[in-house]
């Protein structure tokens, strides 16, 4: 036999080595130490490659392309999230709460410090809210709620939580839409049939953000309170 060449199959005790043919099938090739180290294999990776959108063009300009924008207030990003906003909103109203605690210093009664906190702080947190704070995360809702109980802790008495708030003037604003019939989202608004007198037809949802949207959430609402 070939020193090259191992067997592939032991063979039984009884058979001597010397008095056997072993068929080429079940001879495999001795394969020196060194030459047996393989490449490794990347593993494959299961995140999405991001597809390289054409430029824009208005006039003949390019329209820039930014991570984020402030528009009416709020801060808009590419990802669609509201954590840039949150933030900015936050470290404003933080700022606020220093005036919050020097009025209080000042010896102004627990009333007064809560119209100061609705006019500065509550006005900055909430403003706009119909439109980002459904889709907020849990980690942005708690840091917004946080400046909302350290105003309470200066101010002494109970303040409404933020996602009272928003719910309030969700409700609110549908009501506006419904009366009025010049609204853009007016038709948004469908009433079911005449049994079910103050209910309205509830819209497809088929992401997580649209289900949190504005429109979803008050139709929501609106059937609730009927």
């Amino acid at each position: 036999h070939s020193p090259s060449l191992r067997l592939l199959y032991p063979l039984p005790p009884h058979i001597p080595q010397s008095q056997t043919t072993v068929p080429p099938s079940l001879l495999i090739p001795h394969i020196p130490q060194s030459q047996t180290t393989v490449p490794p294999i990347p593993p494959p990776t299961l995140r999405k490659q991001q597809r390289e959108h054409p430029p824009i063009h208005i006039d003949g300009t390019v329209v820039e392309r930014v991570a984020s924008f402030k528009f009416l207030g709020i801060h808009i990003t590419d990802k669609l999230n509201w954590s840039t906003h949150t933030d900015s909103i936050v470290r404003k109203a933080q700022q606020r709460l220093f005036n919050l605690r020097r009025l209080k210093k000042f010896g102004l009664s627990p009333k007064a410090l809560t119209n100061f906190y609705r006019c500065t702080i509550e006005s900055i947190l909430a403003g706009c809210i119909t439109a980002w704070y459904g889709n907020c995360t849990a980690l942005n809702r708690k840091a917004l709620q946080r400046v909302v109980r350290s105003a309470q802790r200066i101010t002494g008495g109970k303040l409404p939580a933020l996602q009272d708030t928003y719910t309030t003037r969700c409700y609110r604003k549908a009501i506006k839409i419904i009366k009025d019939i010049n609204h853009p989202s007016h038709c948004l608004f469908t009433p079911l049939s005449s049994r079910r007198r103050g209910q309205y037809r509830c819209i497809k949802a088929g992401t997580e953000r649209l289900k949190n949207s504005f429109y979803l959430k008050a139709i929501r609402l609106l059937n609730s309170h009927h």
